[in-house]
């Protein structure tokens, strides 16, 4: 059974973020409050639960909350400040969408840049510890699947509807073939190998037609 809260007799809010090793997708984060007396028997860690169990869930997190917000840093963003750096940008947005000031954040993970005038813990694998990080990344996960299965649909050649956007087999065969698209993070090894690689090409083919051709 998760602990209901960090910090008792305090608004305390939940964060964590999804989508860090993937090579395609914004990172997302979400921030929770829950009520002081929430308990629910198999709220966890969102990766130790089904697809269905997520989406029970996320619609129960949704109402019971006291507030609740999910917020992203693009992938232009993470090419430009780093992954790390764009994963406490999602969070920090998301604290800022909140309706209730939070007196405390319990953020997952070792590290945290810390938030402006609220303090803030850092417990590692939290998610699978305390119930409001459980939530926000019930949040956050359900989120951003549905966003890689919807941008699937307008680029199927990477398979995100199942990965995700994470380095699977198909979705590196996928990059091989096509190339990258503008959802793909330019600063991740894969996506960086297959634009060297093409841009190599395109130059060998460029100075080949330069050496064919008649010269003036």
């Amino acid at each position: 059974m998760l602990k209901p809260f960090y910090t008792k007799d305090c608004v305390e809010a939940g964060l964590d973020e999804v989508g860090r090793g993937c090579l395609a997708g914004p990172v997302v984060a979400a921030a929770v409050v829950l009520p002081p007396d929430y308990a629910h028997p198999w709220l966890t860690d969102s990766k130790q639960l089904t697809r269905a169990e997520r989406d029970e869930l996320n619609v129960e997190i949704r109402k019971e909350a006291v507030c609740w917000a999910i917020a992203e840093a693009s992938p232009e963003e993470i090419d430009q400040i780093n992954i790390l750096k764009a994963s406490f940008l999602a969070m920090h947005r998301a604290v800022d969408q909140l309706t209730r000031r939070p007196e405390h954040l319990l953020v997952d993970g070792n590290r945290f840049t810390p938030y402006p005038m609220i303090p803030h813990t850092c417990i590692i694998k939290g998610d699978g510890l305390y119930l409001s990080i459980a939530a926000a990344s019930v949040l956050a996960k359900t989120y951003r699947d549905e966003l890689m299965e919807r941008l699937a649909k307008e680029f199927p050649a990477y398979g995100w509807e199942s990965n995700v956007g994470y380095p699977t087999p198909r979705h590196l065969r996928g990059l091989e073939e096509h190339g990258p698209s503008n959802w793909h993070r330019k600063s991740f090894g894969p996506v960086r190998n297959v634009l060297y690689q093409r841009e190599t090409l395109s130059q060998k083919n460029t100075d080949l037609v330069d050496l064919l051709s008649p010269s003036s």
